[in-house]
C-alpha cells in the first residue's frame, strides 16, 4: 500500500499563495511603469533675484536687509545652499542668488 502523503491546499491557502506571488509581480510593474526623473525639453523657472556683492557686504548683513522679519541664521544658511558657496566669504563684485 502506498502511504504517502498528498498535498493538500485549502481556500485561504490558495488565496494566500496567489497573493504572494502575485505582489512582486504587481510592484515591478508597477515601478517599471512609472515615468521615473524623465528628462524635460521646458525650460525650469528659477526666477531668482540676483544682487551684486559690494565692498564691506557680508552674508549677514545681506540677510538682514532682504528678509529683516526673519531669523538672519537662516536666512544665511538659505544663500550659502542656494549658491553653493564653500564659505561665508564675499567677494565684491560677485553676483548671488536670493532666496526667495
Amino acid at each position: 500500500m502506498n502511504t504517502t502523503p498528498t498535498l493538500r491546499i485549502t481556500t485561504r491557502g490558495r488565496a494566500v499563495l496567489g497573493f504572494a506571488l502575485a505582489l512582486p509581480v504587481i510592484a515591478l510593474s508597477v515601478f517599471l511603469a512609472s515615468p521615473g526623473a524623465l528628462a524635460d525639453s521646458e525650460v525650469a523657472a528659477n526666477d531668482f533675484e540676483y544682487m551684486t556683492v559690494l565692498s564691506g557686504d557680508t552674508l549677514w548683513s545681506i540677510a538682514t536687509l532682504i528678509d529683516p522679519a526673519a531669523d538672519p541664521r537662516d536666512v544665511v544658511e538659505d544663500i550659502i545652499s542656494l549658491n553653493q558657496l564653500d564659505s561665508a566669504v564675499l567677494t565684491p563684485g560677485q553676483e548671488i542668488a536670493l532666496p526667495q
